[in-house]
């Protein structure tokens, strides 16, 4: 696992141990950087289910003002904070560990970038998605970015959100989802 592009081009990322966490493909990530590239400097980014946070440290990588990584397992939190530091994002970054749904409850700033890639069975992304269009807390023209195996359907959207586009790469499905300009 490795930074695609940017300023950490190149460096290797750790990985956690087990099957808890599934990180996100080299090719699915390229495919959907491509998709988003426009939409990533300058700007403000959640990564929600960070895992090791290959997602948002390459949005880091690639000029965002600064990210927001969360997950609930301890040991996920560290290793986020040890690949920031190893690829010198530490003042552009916060690592919070806890549960996404406390965060949310909680959270009171917006983002213009979301990423959700939880465990797919868990009806996580299903929940997250409802909760964030619910509390508002992306920006306008925000993107939600949503990981997913193929076969899954999100739950229909409230204006001024949108399903934008799926993207597929073999059993895996990636939905941009945005929130309109009002």
């Amino acid at each position: 696992m490795r930074v695609i592009t940017g300023t950490a081009r190149g460096r290797r990322l750790k990985e956690l141990e087990g099957m808890e966490t599934r990180p996100t493909t080299d090719r699915v990530k390229e495919g959907l950087f491509s998709a988003i590239q426009f939409d990533i400097e300058g700007r403000n980014i959640l990564d929600l289910f960070a895992g090791t946070g290959q997602l948002g440290i390459e949005c880091l990588s690639r000029g965002a003002e600064r990210c927001t990584f969360v997950d609930l397992r301890k040991d996920a939190a560290a290793l986020v904070r040890e690949n920031v530091a190893y690829c010198g994002f530490e003042s552009r970054a916060r690592v919070v560990q806890g549960d996404y749904l406390a965060f949310l409850s909680s959270c009171r700033e917006k983002f213009d970038l979301v990423f959700l890639d939880p465990p797919y069975s868990s009806g996580a992304l299903d929940r997250a998605l409802e909760t964030i269009a619910k509390i508002d807390i992306v920006s306008e023209n925000g993107i939600i970015v949503c990981e997913s195996a193929v076969e899954h359907v999100l739950p229909a959207l409230s204006h001024p959100y949108v399903t934008a586009k799926d993207y597929r790469y073999g059993k895996i499905k990636v939905t941009l989802c945005r929130r309109e300009a009002q």
